[in-house]
Order: structure tokens, then sequence, then C-alpha cells
């Protein structure tokens, strides 16, 4: 079993903001690497700075952000990371290869500009570009064009809009036509530092007949006071490609943590999303799956487990734009203690989408009397022949499996783990790496034991 990690569990900040954050033009990155960015780095950087200016934070009268507020956000203090001061290390465990004793890339983002890039030669050599996105803005502007801003428009919303403009930590993934990218590629970006906004861009283009597997995760020791994420991910896979994305969460319990990600799914073509969520004080992140292309299929997994006064909120959409498209969403949560979860989901079909076929189902299993999960399945139809459902559960654990085990002489607070491990199961199997669920699994594992420890 791996080493448990002891956490002191601190309250949330009870002070009010002001709503106004303290970044400025000026600030904004203009080099990456000693050179100057591309100018479409820039023009995106002034087009989101504007927007940014423009937008309001969200308030609770936003039906969006109904159910999430975020008026005790220390806006007022936040700073940007500097290159010459000194952060927690990235711990050994988050930098593990995915499959056997290396990856077939892995960049690794730290605060303050301090990234590595590993890629091997024979992926280098079918022209696969995985770097970060300092390097891309200066070196790699042809494909940043093809992406940048063409999926997530930064006015979609404040934090989006903070995101774009500041982002110079985040990667470029680009797969050529034909190529098959066996080896999983791998990247971590590691968040520390009271007081710190972090941000963050992904973006990922697979072109036609081409395939991937990568693996994303954002993550932080837990410490005694506010940090914020603001993230983009945006995805674009080509005709008859293929592509494995499994983006973990495992924010320390001071981060609030705000994404907008959206993929855009061409002809014939497939993706495979998996999302893991245990960390973060807050979480608002939109995420939407476009199908573009008559024939394209997407399977969206999500797992999500919250304790002390953590609250995620998942937003999520599933938007047939084409014929003959199909998508499957399962979003399982568990809760401890005094969290709350929100789960919004919506298909969508829109007109001339025939025989579309759209799946979300959302579990949760609650835990505590006093935790608390918002489901909201939704469907819009415009079209007449398709075949859409949805559904949602929330409910504690069943007397009656309890029971059957601790009739069986197992203890109650592992009868009650091995409940959790069970109703996590299907989606723990949907990640292809064994250590990674192992260690998600003992995230679970330490939030049921402290949970437990208070009730004692």
């Amino acid at each position: 079993m791996a080493e448990k990690r002891v956490v002191t569990r601190r309250k949330a900040t009870t002070k009010k903001s002001s709503g106004k954050f303290s970044f400025t033009r000026e600030m904004l990155p203009s080099f990456a690497n000693g050179s100057q960015e591309a100018a479409v780095m820039s023009q995106y950087r002034d087009q989101a700075w504007t927007a940014f200016e423009a937008l309001e934070l969200p308030k609770t009268t936003d039906e969006p952000w109904r159910r999430t507020d975020i008026r005790r956000l220390d806006t007022d203090n936040f700073q940007l990371a500097t290159a010459d001061a000194s952060y927690p290390e990235v711990p050994a465990e988050l930098l593990e290869p995915l499959e056997g004793h290396t990856d077939g890339g892995q960049i690794v983002i730290a605060p303050g500009g301090q990234t590595t890039v590993t890629l091997s030669d024979e992926i280098a050599a079918q022209g696969v570009i995985f770097t970060d996105l300092a390097t891309a803005a200066t070196k790699h502007p042809d494909i940043l064009e093809k992406v940048l801003g063409t999926i997530v428009k930064p006015d979609e919303g404040k934090f989006a809009a903070l995101a774009g403009s500041f982002a110079d930590s985040g990667v470029l993934l680009y797969v050529p036509k034909g190529v098959h990218v066996e080896q999983p590629l791998h990247s971590v970006l590691w968040g520390p530092g009271v007081g710190l906004a972090h941000f963050s861009h992904l973006l990922i283009y697979i072109e036609d007949n081409a395939s991937a597997t990568y693996m994303h995760e954002a993550a932080s020791p837990t410490e005694d006071g506010q940090t914020l994420h603001a993230g983009i991910v945006e995805i674009k896979v080509g005709d008859n490609a293929n592509f494995h994305f499994v983006e973990l969460q495992s924010w320390g319990e001071n981060v609030w943590n705000f994404t907008h990600e959206r993929a855009r799914i061409g002809r014939d073509s497939y993706i495979d999303w998996i999302f893991g969520g245990v960390g973060s004080h807050l979480t608002k992140s939109f995420t939407e799956l476009n199908l573009d292309g008559r024939g394209s299929s997407a399977r969206m997994s999500g797992f999500y487990f919250t304790d002390g006064v953590q609250h995620l909120d998942h937003d999520t959409q599933q938007n047939h734009n084409a014929a003959d498209t199909n998508s499957d969403l399962l979003f399982k949560g568990a809760l401890e203690g005094k969290s709350r979860s929100v789960w919004q989901g919506m298909i969508y079909v829109a007109p001339g989408a025939q025989k579309a076929d759209g799946y979300q189902h959302n579990p949760n299993l609650v835990l505590s009397t006093e935790a608390r999960a918002d489901s909201i399945p939704g469907l819009e139809i415009l079209a007449d022949d398709v075949r859409c459902t949805h559904g949602a559960t929330i409910g504690r654990v069943e007397d009656e499996e309890l029971f059957y085990l601790l009739s069986r002489g197992i203890p109650r607070k592992l009868a009650e783990r091995l409940i959790v491990d069970g109703f996590f199961d299907p989606i723990m199997q949907r990640i292809p790496f064994e250590n990674v669920r192992e260690r998600f699994r003992q995230a679970i594992e330490d939030k049921m034991a402290r949970a437990a420890e208070l009730l004692d």
C-alpha cells in the first residue's frame, strides 16, 4: 500500500473580496524562453485581455453559477509566479511512468517557467510535436494558428479570458496525418504557492487518420491560504482519428479551480475522455463534446470524491451536430463531510442530426448526513429520429449491502470502503494505467479514513 499523506485540514476563508483582480495589461506575457512570442499568441492575448476587462465575475444569479458562490475568492491578493522564487518540488509519484519504465514523452511544468520536456526520438521522427506552451509560442506558430482560440473563445467567461490572457504554462500536442503514437504521453502541471495564480492552456490537434493517448494531471500541495488556477483545454480531432485523454485533478485543498474545456470531433472519429477529481477547495468546470462529423462518437467518464467543505461543480455538454453520432457519459461521485457536488449535464441534438444516440448518467453516493449532491440532467432535441436518454441517482450506502459484509465478520470501516471501491470500480477500470488507478484509490481511502477519524 502506498504511503499515506498527512494533511492538516483548515477552514475556508470567511473574508469577502472586492471582486477585482490586481492584474494589469502590462503584466501580460510577451517573451517565452527569452524570445518574442509569435504574433498569433500576442494577438490572442490582447483579445483575451479586452474580454477580461469587459466581463464581470460570475454571480449566483447567472444560470450556470446558481449553485456555486465564489464571493469568498480573494481576488485582491493573487500574484503571478516568479522564476527566482523557491517552491516545493514535484512529488516523485506524479512523475512515475504511466507504462513500463518510460513514457513516450513527458512534460513537467512548475511555477515561474520551470519546465522540462522529453520526447522519444522515435515519436519525434514521426513529426509529432509535444512541447510546452512557451516553446510553441516561439517555434510553432503555424500549428497554434490551427487551434488557439478556435475551439474555446476567451470571451466565454471571466476565467476563460483570464486564462487566455496570462497562460504561460501549458502543452501543445500535435499528431500529423496518418501517425499513430503507440506510447502514452504524459504531462504534469504543478501549482504550489499561497496567493499565486496559475494559468494553463492545453492545445491538442490530432489530424486525420491519426491516434494518440495522453494523460495530464494538475496537482499541488495543501497550504495555508488560497491559490488560483484558471485553465483552457482545446481539442481538435480530425476525420477517422482516435484520441484517448485522461485528465486528473488533484489540486491541494486551498485551490480555487476554474476551467473551460472543449473538444471538436471529425467524421468517423472517436474520443475517450476520462476525468478524475479529488482535489481543490472549489472547482467550476465547463466540459463540452462537439460531435461535428458524421459517424463520430465519444465516451466521457468522470469520477469525483469530495470531503470536508469541498465544492465541485461540473457542467458537461454533449452536442450532436451531425447525423449518426454517438455519445456516452458516465460521471460518478461520492461525498463525505460537509462537501457538495454539482453536476449539470445537457445533451443537444441539432436539426438534421438524425440517428443521434446520446446517453448520460450521474450516480452519487452520499456518505455523510451533511453532504449534498445536486444532479441536473437535461435534453434539447431538435431532430425527430434520435435515441437520447439520461438519468441520475443520489443515495446512501444500502443497509442490506452493509449488513451482508458485517455479517461475514468484516469491520464496518472496511465494509464501507469496499462498497465505495465497488461503486467507483467501473470508472477506475476505464483508466488505462494501473499505477494511476492505485494512486487514486489511495486518495479515496485517505479521505474515508479522515472522515472516520472525525466520527471517532
